[in-house]
């Protein structure tokens, strides 16, 4: 089974798709937005502050408990359930990072 999204898997999947259109950074301009996807509910979240204000980059913060398995002292999500995904949102449909980075890659 798939490991529980973290801080540390976010990091890592930013590495492993720097450069290829699978980040915040490298798709905004053509309308992405960082956003959670959790398969056992088919439900998709849009990355946001704790506060609810949207966030730029994949933010676990401010997932709904829901899909949160642990959270630090200070309310920080350490990590979600195993069916939590990071991807992005455009025009209503979620993409995988893969995916948003073939879009970009088709864009060019």
């Amino acid at each position: 089974m798939k490991n529980a999204t973290s801080i540390v898997q976010l990091q890592l999947e930013n590495l492993v798709h720097r450069g290829t259109g699978g980040r915040s950074e490298e798709n905004r301009g053509l309308g992405f937005r960082p956003a959670f996807f959790d398969f056992s509910t088919q439900r998709i979240y849009l990355s946001c502050f704790r506060n609810g204000m949207p966030a730029p980059i994949h933010v676990l913060d401010g997932l709904p408990d829901e899909v949160v398995i642990d959270r630090a002292a200070n309310g920080k999500v350490v990590t979600t359930k195993a069916t939590v995904i990071a991807g992005f949102v455009r025009n209503g449909f979620f993409y995988t990072r893969r995916a948003a980075a073939k879009a970009v890659a088709d864009w060019k």
